[in-house]
């Protein structure tokens, strides 16, 4: 087992370690001379990194996707983590294991296919459940399927984080569905698990996160398209309105012309989809802007850019003030002698009487 883990990285502790390259860039300081932007990235995270001096000599050995071993220090720079590499050496792929450098969803992925596969088994439409096992019937699609990570780098970025989303989204859906009325479930399920259908093959992701040839040229929501017309014409009894709803589902589920849809929500169940489809990556994205940043002191994190807004660490925030010492209690203040009452002739006379001196 490598160490350390992103995830274990201290601010100024000088550190040794292993980690992919996900993305390399040579620029230039104000002198002419070179620097290094990296972003490092093993199972646990990634950490942006730069290479200040010496960068000459490493510069052209190696590139992204390579495993690289590097010396340097984590420091906090803009509120936010940044290494600083001293010392880098290109691993052969021999000298690492692969399981430690790709993020990967903290379920394993027979237990979340498991539960897919439950979800499908109880939708009471035969068209659509048939539609569904179809799909995942084939090797090659349930296994890129049960890999996939939703996003390159936005939300459920990691290997499983399309079917963990899926997942979620399909909670959401169940949760949701019986507050309005009308609203079909079945076909709601049904665009939930086939709306980023095509990110199987719209992404790569054999080591770092990128985009496939066909993701580029067409985009996951054609492809998506593309899968569901091929697994269709393989159920000749499918009604061709039921695959419009769906059609419609998958190329509107991003809500607006601008954000990528070709059509915007045209009836409830897809507007429902888009926007707890939009809900569940927003709070994806939330969560991991808290926990890339936790090293990081103050209440807020830095930028993020996918949400456009800096996060409350709302726990710090609501941490109690240091208990403060009580305050030394003041010394008692000296009493005073009683002063006698002032003589009168009545209180003479009367001290004669009882014969109590004067």
């Amino acid at each position: 087992m490598k160490s350390p883990y992103v995830g274990n990285l201290v601010p100024n502790e000088l550190v040794t370690g292993c980690f992919l390259v996900v993305s390399k860039d040579i620029r230039q300081k104000k002198t002419g001379e070179p620097y290094l932007t990296l972003h490092l990235a093993d199972r646990t995270g990634d950490i942006e990194a730069k290479m200040w001096d010496n960068v000459t000599e490493v510069m052209d050995t190696f590139d992204r996707d390579d495993f690289v071993k590097v010396k340097g220090l984590l420091q906090p720079y803009q509120n936010r983590s940044q290494f600083t590499v001293h010392r880098l050496r290109r691993l052969e792929d021999h000298e690492v294991e692969f399981e430690d450098f790709f993020p990967c969803s903290e379920r394993a992925p027979d237990e979340m296919w498991a539960e897919l596969q439950g979800i499908i088994a109880a939708i009471s439409n035969h068209h659509l459940r048939g539609l569904l096992e179809n799909l995942f019937s084939k090797p090659a699609i349930a296994e890129r399927y049960k890999l996939a990570p939703a996003a390159k780098n936005i939300h459920h970025a990691w290997r499983g984080g399309l079917l963990e989303h899926v997942l979620s989204l399909c909670t959401l859906c169940r949760i949701v569905a019986p507050h309005y009325g009308g609203i079909d479930q079945d076909l709601l399920l049904t665009g939930a698990i086939l709306h980023d259908i095509g990110k199987i093959d719209e992404l790569s992701y054999t080591r770092s996160f990128s985009y496939s040839t066909d993701g580029q040229l067409l985009g996951h929501i054609i492809i998506g398209l593309r899968m569901v017309g091929d697994a269709v014409a393989q159920l000749p009894d499918f009604p061709p309105k039921l695959r419009t709803l769906i059609d419609h589902m998958i190329v509107s589920h991003h809500g607006a012309l601008e954000y990528g849809s070709p059509k915007t929500p045209q009836f409830a169940e897809a507007l429902l989809l888009h926007h707890l489809d939009n809900l569940d990556s927003k709070m994806a994205t939330l969560k991991n802007a808290l926990e890339r940043d936790a090293r990081m002191e103050g209440e807020f994190t830095g930028w993020v850019a996918a949400l456009e807004r800096t996060i409350l660490r709302k726990d710090r925030y609501l941490e109690p003030l240091p208990a403060q010492p009580p305050a030394p209690a003041a010394p008692p203040k000296p009493v005073e002698p009683s002063k006698p009452a002032p003589a009168t002739a009545f209180g003479e006379k009367l001290q004669a009487v009882l014969g109590v001196p004067k």
